[in-house]
């Protein structure tokens, strides 16, 4: 199944501010696959809109606002589940690890596993076809919260999905940029990178679209938690300390708690 498959993706919007991504290729015909349904109503009422059918459902980790929805949507499709290692996710048929590819023949399409620990400890994301299913490991502007992992685990998974190639779109579960980016340009404020990101999240935000997905390469230069190495950042992090942060996921924790704090 060739990684070059072309790869459509829509999101349905869930909950305040959750998305659950639809996928599908042009050989699939009809039918998606769901990435973190954690609500079923949106998902069957955009699959009835379209005249499409589930085929497979992708879970990154077990939080319910990424898993509720998977009962009712087997109630309506009997698809296969892939998810991680994970005995909080009941209805989980295959279980894909680090390395292991999640295949989905109907869609034409095969993903990479990435097991990123940090916002929970099984967390895992789906790589392929030029696109990256973060779940809340890697949000635009920012990481998620650290629930079960410590900041040497996240930091190590968020330095995994940053040497993956650069024009890779990502697509995370939640739409939290425009704070992200607030935070980010606390940190660094000089960044025009990010002050160019701003602007353009504001305008997409007003006209109701999401700001996802993003790229690598524009992570990269805006995101604070994918630069603990960049001297800036963690000048701003030992500033924030008080102290000499000795290494880059010293610095990574240092932001995350700062960043827990902040409003």
């Amino acid at each position: 199944m060739s990684i070059h498959t072309p790869l459509n993706v829509r999101p349905v919007r869930a909950f305040s501010d959750n998305y659950i991504w639809l996928i599908d290729s042009l050989r699939a015909d009809g039918r998606v696959a769901a990435v973190d349904p954690g609500d079923a109503a949106p998902v069957v009422a955009e699959l009835q809109r379209s005249g499409a059918s589930l085929a497979a459902i992708l879970l990154t980790h077990h939080h319910p606002d990424h898993i509720g929805g998977v009962p009712e949507l087997l109630r309506h499709w009997d698809v296969p589940v892939f998810g991680p290692d994970d005995t909080r996710i009941a209805q989980r048929t295959h279980t894909v690890r680090e390395g292991e590819r999640c295949e989905l023949p109907d869609l034409g399409l095969s993903f990479e596993t990435l097991q990123v620990p940090g916002h929970t400890l099984s967390h895992i994301a789906f790589w392929g076809h030029g696109s990256l299913f973060s779940g809340d490991t890697l949000f635009s502007a920012g990481c998620g919260r650290m629930f079960e992992g410590t900041p040497t685990q996240m930091n190590a998974s968020l330095t995994k999905l940053k040497n993956l190639p650069p024009d890779t779109r990502m697509f995370c579960g939640h739409e939290y940029t425009a704070a992200n980016l607030r935070f980010a340009l606390t940190v660094e404020p000089a960044n025009s990178a990010a002050l160019e990101y701003q602007d353009r999240v504001e305008q997409l935000r007003a006209a109701g679209h999401p700001s996802l997905p993003s790229t690598l390469s524009l992570e990269i230069r805006v995101n604070p938690f994918l630069r603990c190495d960049d001297p800036h950042v963690v000048a701003a992090a030992e500033l924030h300390a008080g102290k000499a942060l000795p290494g880059a996921a010293e610095v990574f924790g240092v932001l995350r708690a700062w960043k827990d704090q902040f409003r």
